[in-house]
C-alpha cells in the first residue's frame, strides 16, 4: 500500500517523455512549451532496455514513481496542456495543473520531482518544502547561482527533507559499492583523485570527498558558447581541507581514485575497474581484480534518484548519493576554477564570498 503521495513538475524528457517516446535527433528542441512534442505512445512498456537483473528500469521520474508500490503518483504540472493530457491518459490522473505553485499548495504532495528548466528549480524546491514535501528529486543542473544552491540545501536540511539533484551515473548502486570499498581500505590510503572535469551538471568526484574543498587553480577556460553555456572547459586542481588533491584533466575517466595499495576507476564503458597491489615474483605490482557486483550498466535514470530519497525516508541512507549538498560543492568548485582561469591560474580560496556567482547553461537546460 502506498505510504507517500507524489507529483511531477515539468513533463519534459526527464519528467515523462523518455518513457513514452524514443529520443528524437532534434532532442533539445522540444523542452519548451513553444516547441513541438514528439509522437507519444501512452501504452509503451517502460522496460525498454535489454539488461539483466535490476537494469532496464524506468528513466523518467513519472514512470519511476508510478512503478513503486510505496508511492502513489497523484498530480502533474506543466504549461503544455497536450502533455498534461498524455500524463492523465498514461497514469489515469485527473489532478492536472498548468501552475506548479497551485498544484503544490492544493495537493501538498509528499514526494516532488522538479523537472523544470534550471531557473525555476530553487524556488520550486523551497516552495515544495514549505508545502510539506518530505522528499525531493530535481533534474540537473541544480541551480544557476551559489546562492540558489545554498538556499535549496539549507531549506531541505532544516526541514529534514532528502534532496537528490539529477539523474547522473553517481546515483547508480555501483557507486555505493565503490565508496564502500574505498572506506574499507581496499586500495589503502587515497593519495589523489581525478576526473575529466568538475561538471556540476554531472560530477562523480564529489561523492568520494571526506572534507570540504579548500582552494582551486584552473587554466584553459573558454568564453561562453553559442548554446548559452559557460561551464568550465579547462583543466585544474582542487585541494580539500584534509589535503586530498583532485585533478580535473582532459582525457581522464569519469572518476579515478588512486591509493597506496591500489586504484579504482569508473567510465561509462567498461564501468568500474579495480587494481590491487599484490606480491609478485618481481616484487610488488598492481593487478586487475574482478569488480564485485553490482557493476555499472546503463540506464541510470530517475529510478535511482527516487530510490535514494526513499531509502533516506526509511532511515537506511544518510543522504542521496547525488545529494544537493554534494552538487552544490561541485558547483562552487566549478565557478572557482573559472575565476582562477580568468586570472591566469591564480589560487582561489574557498568558500567563495560572493554567492551571487554561478554558471549559465545551454538554453534547453
Amino acid at each position: 500500500m502506498a505510504q507517500y503521495r507524489a507529483a511531477v513538475i515539468g513533463l519534459g524528457w526527464m519528467g515523462m517523455l523518455y518513457d513514452l517516446a524514443p529520443r528524437s535527433p532534434d532532442r533539445f528542441n522540444i523542452d519548451d512549451v513553444d516547441r513541438p512534442t514528439p509522437p507519444l505512445n501512452i501504452h509503451r512498456k517502460f522496460y525498454h532496455h535489454d539488461h539483466p537483473g535490476e537494469e532496464g528500469l524506468p528513466t523518467s521520474y513519472a514512470e519511476a514513481i508510478w512503478n513503486r508500490p510505496d508511492v502513489e503518483l497523484v498530480a502533474g504540472a506543466d504549461r503544455d496542456k497536450k502533455r498534461l493530457q498524455v500524463f492523465s491518459e498514461r497514469y489515469n490522473i485527473q489532478a492536472l495543473y498548468t501552475d506548479a505553485e497551485e498544484m503544490l499548495r492544493q495537493e501538498k504532495p509528499d514526494i516532488v520531482a522538479v523537472c523544470t528548466n534550471t531557473k525555476y528549480r530553487a524556488d520550486l524546491t523551497c516552495l515544495a518544502v514549505e508545502c510539506g514535501a518530505k522528499g525531493i528529486v530535481t533534474e540537473k543542473p541544480m541551480a544557476h547561482t551559489l546562492a540558489e544552491a545554498d538556499r535549496m540545501v539549507q531549506t531541505c536540511a532544516e526541514a529534514g527533507v532528502p534532496l537528490c539533484c539529477g539523474a547522473i551515473t553517481t546515483t547508480h548502486p555501483s557507486f555505493a559499492r565503490a565508496r564502500a570499498l574505498v572506506q574499507s581500505g581496499a586500495i589503502g590510503e587515497i593519495v589523489s583523485m581525478e576526473a575529466s572535469g568538475p561538471g556540476a551538471q554531472h560530477q562523480n568526484w564529489s561523492y568520494f570527498l571526506n572534507s570540504s574543498p579548500a582552494w582551486v587553480s584552473g587554466i584553459g577556460d573558454v568564453p561562453r558558447r553559442e548554446s548559452g553555456s559557460d561551464e568550465f572547459t579547462g583543466q585544474g586542481i582542487m585541494v580539500t581541507a584534509d589535503g586530498l588533491v583532485v585533478h580535473f584533466r582532459r582525457g581522464a575517466p569519469g572518476v579515478r581514485l588512486s591509493g597506496t595499495e591500489g586504484e579504482i576507476s569508473f567510465d561509462y564503458q567498461p564501468g568500474w575497474k579495480l587494481w590491487k597491489e599484490v606480491d609478485t615474483p618481481d616484487g610488488k605490482g598492481r593487478v586487475e581484480m574482478p569488480w564485485p557486483n553490482p557493476q555499472f550498466v546503463t540506464p541510470y535514470g530517475g529510478v535511482y534518484c527516487l530510490a535514494d530519497v526513499m531509502d533516506c525516508l526509511a532511515g537506511t541512507l544518510d543522504e542521496p548519493k547525488n545529494s544537493g549538498r554534494r552538487v552544490a560543492v561541485a558547483l562552487e568548485v566549478e565557478v572557482a576554477l573559472k575565476q582562477s582561469s580568468a586570472k591566469g591560474g591564480e589560487r582561489i580560496e574557498l568558500p567563495l564570498p560572493d554567492r551571487s556567482l554561478g554558471l549559465h547553461y545551454d538554453w534547453f537546460r
